[in-house]
């Protein structure tokens, strides 16, 4: 057997912990399969790099539920950042409505590709005309840099600002979800397609909870995302097509930010995002850290509620192993 097949063999026995396993189909042919291969300074040895090796993993739902009150068609996880362990997993794959949730994603593909200072006009298209639909009431021509838009999209959620941030980082709606597309895939979020940038519904914009986790884990390394969520409130000045001042205040929907919601003891809730439709029910996504700062990522979406959904949090949260 040849070192590179011998390490490959290895590999695939101790593979466990973090990062979606890949399946190994050795070749006796070929010097790697599902791996790939770093060439050691000597150029003498291959080293095997595991497919996602700094993520936590879900193979299965865990068979013994300690939340089994929890709405059976809810699905739910909780990830251990620091230790890259998934604690807890409810139909993690199941393909969901995903409503403000993809929010994340859009302030994600906003912050790889623009800086903060970057001024947006709002062009006629953020008009929304679904009167259930959050907006924050922008006008043609009205403008704001992307820190206040990333602000209020994040805080308040509010449909138009995604439309005004698609529009200006891309130049279309359309040519926006493009790239939102193209950074699932590269994350590895293989059960997830957007259709926009706010996640109104529509039977083909859809993402899964394990997806979630993938897309919040990849905001959160960005400083201003982790600052913005874990914002009660937010005001700021914009400007309108004549350059009159437009003054906003805008609160979290986040009930742990507010204080309507009290997470258990010794968990610090840092932030997260909020989503609510019909087609999607109630839907969070968390930022949290126990008493000795360790990191973690809880998920709950389709909950039937609010009542729901924060009952359904913090048995998540409760969860985490005290330090």
């Amino acid at each position: 057997m040849t070192s590179a097949a011998l390490v490959l063999c290895l590999s695939a026995m101790v593979l466990t912990g973090c990062g979606r396993a890949p399946e190994v189909s050795f070749q006796s042919n070929a010097s790697y399969s599902n791996f790939n291969f770093l060439i050691g300074e000597s150029g003498s040895a291959e080293v095997a790099e595991p497919f996602a090796e700094n993520l936590c993993v879900v193979n299965k739902d865990k068979p013994d539920d300690p939340l089994d009150g929890m709405n059976s068609s809810a699905a739910a996880a909780l990830f251990d950042l620091k230790n890259k362990k998934t604690l807890y997993a409810r139909n993690t794959d199941t393909r969901l409505y995903p409503a403000s949730l993809t929010k994340v994603m859009t302030a994600l593909v906003a912050m790889q590709n623009k800086d903060l200072d970057t001024v947006l006009t709002a062009s006629p298209n953020v008009y929304i005309s679904d009167a259930d639909a959050q907006i924050a009431g922008l006008k043609p021509g009205d403008t704001m840099t992307l820190d206040q838009a990333l602000h209020i999209l994040l805080i308040y959620s509010a449909n138009d600002i995604a439309v005004l941030i698609a529009e200006n980082v891309a130049g279309s709606v359309d040519d926006f979800v493009k790239m939102m597309n193209d950074e699932a895939k590269a994350l590895g979020a293989t059960n997830t397609n957007f259709v926009n940038a706010n996640g109104l519904s529509d039977s083909n914009h859809y993402t899964s909870v394990y997806d979630m986790y993938l897309i919040f884990n990849a905001a959160i390394q960005y400083d201003e995302f982790q600052q913005i969520i874990n914002m009660s409130s937010y005001s700021t000045v914009y400007h309108d097509k004549n350059g009159a001042n437009k003054e906003i205040k805008v609160n979290s929907t986040n009930y742990y930010l507010i204080g309507a919601t009290q997470a258990p003891t010794g968990v610090t809730v840092i932030g997260g995002k909020t989503g609510t439709t019909d087609a999607a029910g109630h839907c969070l996504v968390l930022y949290c850290k126990d008493t000795s700062g360790n990191p973690y990522i809880s998920v709950v979406m389709r909950a039937v509620d609010n009542d729901e959904l924060y009952s359904d949090m913090n048995g998540l949260l409760g969860l985490i192993p005290a330090p």
